[in-house]
């Protein structure tokens, strides 16, 4: 019994709990005082940030690399692909179905939103998103330049360009550069093992500055929308996620949601799938059985375009603002949510910060854009929200497509 409690209390996971349950308490009890603990979280984000760009980059090279010598590269590929569209797809519908059942925006008057905005703030820059520039972006022009400012969908492109262009290297030429890329990865994730030991540090300095900055006065007056963004949440975490590993894959789900726990404590303290990407693949590949390929091939990719919990707060925050105002939504404007938020969500970066997307997804609708600053100042309290339901749905995309490549290539072998 003392050896259990022992290793419950060293456990990183509990440690990691009882640290934003620490940070939580002091936020409210000092009040806007403990941004003095600020700086704690921020030394754990700058840590993982240090890291992220170079394992994304080496991460999508070794993967790519392995894949692409293989006949299995381009169904891992598709089915990622279509799971990521499936489950995005999906959770937007979920979203309309509780958004318009449970109304979250009706009854609020305009005037308790002036009351906590300044007249000067009304003026947002809105941008209308459009496909074509949106998909061109995607493709770097300087690699080098993209490497240095951390942009993570050029890195993806190019590592997973590079990756496939090593794959069709005779073995003399390519093993080498190969395995240097796996070695750079193990020595990362080596690191990323070292800064975890600072992890329950920076999550209480996280908790106490969100707590003690935000307050629960302000946290009121959108806590209608609040609550339905967690009932589409736990729709998607408790429903879809575990239906879709049940179809697709033999994987016990009460052992994947016990794996999960330490990346969604991660997750739900940081605000960011990629800060959240080195633990959520040590997880898929050393819990979940996840192979190193896969692994290194999906969660990457998925940590950047697979926003499931992004697409339900684009699409919940449309329909807040329509019934705020008492827009009677068109099946033109209904469309134009479900394409903009799918294309955000793929978009959206996965680093915390104010959800900007979300004024296109607004604009695509024809809907106003004024009260967005009062969910800008909350968007921490959505973005843990969110983001544990995006890196859960990366490990689920990763344990599906893996299960789906093995049965493809030993179809005869019982598990």
């Amino acid at each position: 019994m003392k050896m259990n409690v022992k290793k419950v209390v060293t456990d990183l996971s509990f440690q990691i709990l009882i640290a934003m349950v620490l940070g939580i308490v002091v936020g409210r009890v000092m009040g806007e005082p403990a941004v003095m603990f600020a700086p704690l979280g921020t030394l754990f984000i700058q840590l993982i940030k240090m890291l992220v760009v170079p394992l994304v980059f080496v991460s999508i090279v070794a993967g790519s690399a392995s894949l692409g010598a293989t006949n299995s590269a381009g169904k891992i590929g598709i089915t990622t692909i279509l799971y990521i569209l499936a489950t995005t797809i999906s959770a937007i519908l979920i979203a309309f179905f509780l958004g318009n059942l449970l109304q979250p925006g009706a009854g609020i008057p305009i005037e308790l939103i002036r009351s906590f905005i300044p007249a000067e703030s009304y003026s947002l820059k809105a941008e209308k998103m459009e496909f074509w520039p949106m998909l061109l972006s995607v493709i770097p022009t300087n690699p080098v330049q993209s490497l240095v400012e951390g942009n993570i969908l050029h890195i993806i492109f190019f590592g997973l360009f590079l990756g496939f262009g090593l794959s069709a290297l005779p073995s003399a030429k390519k093993d080498g550069v190969v395995n240097a890329f796996n070695t750079l990865l193990e020595a990362l994730i080596w690191c990323i093992g070292k800064v975890m030991w600072v992890a329950p540090i920076g999550v209480f300095g996280l908790m106490a500055d969100a707590t003690g900055s935000f307050g629960y006065d302000l946290l009121l007056k959108v806590a209608n929308l609040f609550w339905t963004n967690i009932l589409a949440a736990i729709v998607i975490f408790a429903g879809m996620y575990p239906l879709t590993l049940f179809l697709f894959s033999k994987i016990k789900l009460s052992r994947f949601f016990k794996e999960m726990l330490r990346p969604q404590l991660v997750a739900l303290s940081t605000s960011s799938s990629l800060a959240t990407l080195p633990v959520t693949m040590k997880t898929c590949e050393e819990k979940l059985g996840v192979s190193k390929e896969t692994t290194a091939f999906v969660v990457p990719l998925g940590a950047t375009i697979n926003m499931t919990g992004s697409a339900i707060y684009y699409t919940l925050v449309a329909l807040f603002f329509a019934q705020l105002y008492s827009i009677e939504l068109t099946l033109a404007q209904y469309i134009a949510i479900t394409v903009t938020s799918t294309i955000g969500a793929i978009g959206q970066a996965g680093v915390p910060g104010p959800t900007l997307l979300v004024v296109a997804v607004l604009v695509s609708a024809g809907l106003p854009v004024e009260g967005l600053p009062l969910l800008y100042a909350l968007d921490r309290v959505f973005d843990m929200l969110r983001t544990v339901l995006n890196i859960t749905g990366d490990a689920a995309c990763a344990v599906v497509v893996d299960a789906q490549n093995k049965s493809n290539v030993c179809p005869e072998s019982p598990r």
